[in-house]
């Protein structure tokens, strides 16, 4: 197997893992430069070492203003240097499930909000009020200005309310949770973008060199032909 050896350790390290300077990134090169001050863009650097310092930068990048990493950050941070998918990490953290007055409450707040609820209401009120005051002749158990039918009315009222609020707090947590899975993955693949960046600039510097050698090897073999030729002129010439 073919090896080179790094410009910035001196070891060697297989043919394919061989990174031209020119290839990285400015900022990630101008960190190899802080620590190896004499590595250039004609010098080699392998992939492994590499790594390193696109982690660096990426620690760098995602400090927020007070130099520190947030727990968002570190998670994509990880991911990254095991080269995980983010949303893997994100099942195995699913939320634990409601409890039963959670489920209660959502229920609830979901029936309270359809349309069924809104005329089943209307039809027992209009049974009550016909019953009362045609039926029983406003003489029966609630007659006008039906009292008993205004506190039911206030009752439901305040027990709907903070029941509606509570299925709202969950549909809030559950936004948060998106919004906060939403960032992570688009942070990984902003991420991941920049990586495939630096993979394409590297193809394609290294197959520009690779068509270098190869015309350098054919001009040398013209040369060698035309010297050939030239020899071969001289002798004709000679006879």
């Amino acid at each position: 197997m073919d090896n080179f050896i790094s410009d910035i350790s001196g070891q060697q390290f297989p043919l394919e893992q061989r990174i031209l300077g020119a290839s990285i990134r400015q900022p990630i090169f101008k960190l190899i430069r802080k620590e190896y001050p004499n590595f250039a863009k004609d010098k080699y650097i392998a992939a492994t070492e590499l790594t390193r310092f696109k982690e660096a930068y990426i620690t760098e990048f995602l400090k927020d203003e007070s130099g520190q990493l947030s727990q968002l950050d570190l998670q994509v941070l990880q991911s990254f240097k095991d080269n995980k998918v983010i949303s893997a990490s994100m099942d195995s953290g699913a939320s634990v499930a409601a409890s039963v007055g959670e489920r209660i409450a959502d229920k609830v707040a979901e029936f309270g909000g359809s349309w069924a609820f809104i005329i089943s209401f209307v039809v027992f009120l209009l049974i009550w009020i016909a019953a009362n005051a045609y039926w029983f002749n406003n003489k029966g158990f609630d007659p006008y200005p039906f009292i008993l039918l205004n506190l039911i009315l206030s009752c439901v009222a305040a027990f709907q309310a903070p029941v509606i609020m509570m299925s709202q707090n969950r549909e809030e947590a559950k936004d948060r949770e998106r919004a906060r899975n939403d960032y992570l993955i688009n942070l990984k693949a902003e991420l991941e973008i920049r990586e495939l960046h630096e993979k394409i600039d590297h193809l394609i510097i290294r197959k520009e060199q690779e068509l270098v050698d190869v015309q350098r090897d054919q001009v040398e073999k013209l040369g060698f032909l035309l010297k050939k030729m030239e020899k071969i002129e001289e002798v004709f010439k000679s006879k």
